[in-house]
C-alpha cells in the first residue's frame, strides 16, 4: 500500500502524519488488495477539509469532510472511508456459493 498525505495551506506535522496513518489502518485492514492511497488535508479560512482516495482493484473510493477542527475533520472522514469499503467489500462477496442452481420439486 502506497500512502501519500500532502498539505493544501497546510504544514503536515509528524503528528498529523501519525493520526492519519493510525486512523488509515484501522480502515485498509478491512480490505487487503488496497493499491494506493491518497489523503489532501487543507484549509479555507475557518474549515478544515480531509480529502481520501482510495484506490482498490476496480474501484476508486472518494470520500471528503469538513470540519471547524482538523482532528475532527478527519474521525469523520475516516468513519465515511470506512462505510464505504465495507460496502464494497459486501458487493464483491459471492451470497450465492451455497446454493443449487436449480432444485428438483417432488411430484
Amino acid at each position: 500500500m502506497n500512502l501519500k498525505i500532502s498539505g493544501h495551506h497546510l504544514e503536515i506535522t509528524p503528528a498529523i502524519h501519525a493520526y492519519v496513518t493510525g486512523k488509515l489502518e484501522r480502515v485498509i485492514r478491512h480490505f487487503d488488495n488496497v493499491i494506493d492511497v491518497n489523503v489532501i488535508l487543507s484549509v479555507d479560512k475557518l474549515n478544515q477539509k480531509a480529502e481520501v482516495t482510495v484506490h482498490l482493484p476496480g474501484k476508486d473510493v472518494f470520500v471528503e469532510a469538513i470540519d471547524e477542527d482538523l482532528y475532527a475533520s478527519i474521525d469523520s472522514l475516516v468513519d465515511k472511508l470506512d462505510r464505504q469499503i465495507q460496502k464494497y467489500k459486501h458487493k464483491l462477496q459471492d451470497h450465492h456459493r451455497g446454493q443449487k442452481i436449480s432444485q428438483i420439486v417432488p411430484e
